[in-house]
């Protein structure tokens, strides 16, 4: 295939959910093969939307997709479906065919090469680590030996190294390349273009050059369509003062006050709608459950080094106010031991009794996806059910009142992890324990989040790969499992 050769075009997309609420409006757009491309765009304005078009999971109301002839598509998504967890590795692969070659083992181990995965393909996809996951979705999507691959938050979970490995692999991939990410810094190191999906118009703008460069591009027209504004703005004024001033006057005067009015109508139809940032979360605080004494007691820490279960005696006693940050690459097991530590089954370690734990997954396995947002939310607010309370906790981390009846597993990732902190605010912790609480959350959030952790004045245990986030928040103490 020809590097000029187009492998897939938007001709005058439109696509609606709902009735009149439409997410493209003659939506255009082409990519060349080989291309490397951000899709760039406010919350709500449809980039994994895009994803299911392309898939063909979902279909246009107007327009064309084309995709050239023979072409595969294949996309990594930010999570393992949850049915999927307690299938071995193998078995999970073997969705990606429509038919299982006999060769099937030997491509399953060459893909998760590829993706810097040494594992068994007997090891069950629920025993791995968030970071082992988020390189399986890779593999299960290279499986497919895609023209075109889609990577919906590829580096959700992955540690400095992963996402090194994840920079050199798509750097070196020839084919066309997709991503939806927040990580500006991952972005930049490959784009060649970025396509974005415009929320006020309803269509697509693409650009060449780096993330970065376009980033700067854009902002540089809203400044320029601010200004365009603002000169139309005064002329509108000025305008109007005058009409009110002629209109009374008799002849000419009454047709120059017409003339003006019509002028008037048109400025107004040249105004252009100012893309807006994404609204952040309002500043929140979690209230800590008072409480006195030894919240944690820490014994013996067990890990995973070159696949041999390493166990160490570590004498540890966590009080009040103490923040512990749990450090070590994928898949040594700093979840496998927040775990643990949860289920407070295991002589190793023990959270003290009648101590509220909040829980931050970074799968969201804690929440009930069959439960409405409001019984959710209801469930997890400590005292009395106070509605109006809990309406306004729930709309500072954007969920307004029509989400509230809609079941957890219709949100988002994002809209999930912001209901995630929602629940915290609303159960008053004793203890906070937080994996990966960065994962699928729009980076504008985070510097509020990191601030509300940081004031956080009761025990928390956090793991996080993102450094920048962690040296917002007090950490008085640091156990890295890579290093016991």
């Amino acid at each position: 295939m020809s590097k000029e050769e187009v492998v897939l075009r938007f001709d005058e997309v439109s696509f609606e959910y709902l009735h009149k609420k439409p997410i493209y409006n003659k939506a255009s757009f082409s990519l060349r093969d080989g291309s490397k491309i951000t899709l760039m765009g406010q919350n709500g304005a449809g980039k994994s939307t895009m994803f299911d078009l392309i898939t063909g999971k979902l279909k246009p109301l107007k327009g064309q997709i084309s995709i050239t002839n023979d072409i595969t598509i294949g996309i990594a998504k930010q999570v393992i479906e949850k049915e999927d967890l307690s299938l071995s590795i193998q078995k999970y692969f073997e969705k990606a065919y429509d038919e299982i070659p006999h060769n099937a083992p030997g491509d399953m181990k060459k893909v998760l090469e590829a993706v810097n995965l040494n594992i068994s393909i007997e090891k069950k996809v629920e025993d791995l680590s968030g970071g082992q996951q988020a390189r399986l979705l890779l593999a299960f999507a290279l499986i497919q030996k895609p023209d075109i691959l889609l990577l919906d938050e590829p580096t959700n979970n992955l540690d400095e190294d992963g996402i090194a490995h994840l920079i050199n692999f798509l750097m070196m991939y020839e084919k066309t390349v997709i991503v939806i990410s927040h990580d500006a810094d991952f972005l930049n190191c490959f784009t060649d273009g970025v396509i974005y999906l415009d929320i006020f118009t309803h269509q697509t703008e693409q650009y060449v050059g780096d993330y970065y460069s376009v980033t700067a591009e854009i902002e540089s027209r809203i400044e320029k369509e601010k200004k365009k504004n603002a000169q139309l703005e005064k002329n509108i004024k000025d305008r109007k003062e005058k009409v009110n001033f002629f209109a009374h006057k008799g002849g000419k005067m009454r047709k120059l006050a017409k003339k003006m009015k019509e002028e008037i109508e048109e400025d107004e139809e040249n105004k252009v709608d100012i893309r807006k940032e994404d609204k952040t979360i309002r500043d929140f605080i979690i209230p800590a459950q008072d409480i006195a004494g030894k919240i944690v007691e820490i014994h013996s820490i067990k890990a995973l080094l070159n696949d041999k279960e390493v166990s160490k005696e570590k004498e540890l006693i966590l009080r009040k106010g103490i923040h512990l940050l749990i450090s070590g690459p994928n898949g040594i097991g700093k979840s496998t031991f927040l775990k643990s530590l949860i289920s407070n089954n295991s002589s190793d370690h023990k959270i003290l009794d009648g101590v509220r734990v909040g829980y931050y997954s970074q799968d969201f396995s804690s929440l009930n996806y069959d439960q409405s947002v409001m019984d959710s939310l209801s469930e997890a607010m400590v005292g009395k059910n106070d509605m109006q309370k809990m309406r306004s906790i729930a709309a500072g981390f954007l969920i307004t009142g029509e989400l509230m009846n809609h079941k957890i597993s219709d949100l988002s990732e994002g809209q999930k992890g912001l209901l995630s902190f929602a629940h915290l605010v609303l159960m008053q912790p004793g203890i906070l324990i937080l994996d990966e609480p960065t994962n699928h959350i729009n980076f504008r959030h985070i510097p509020v989040i990191a601030k509300a952790l940081d004031q956080y004045e009761g025990t928390m245990i956090i793991v996080s790969h993102m450094e920048e986030f962690i040296e917002q928040i007090r950490i008085d103490e640091i156990l890295d499992l890579g290093n016991l």
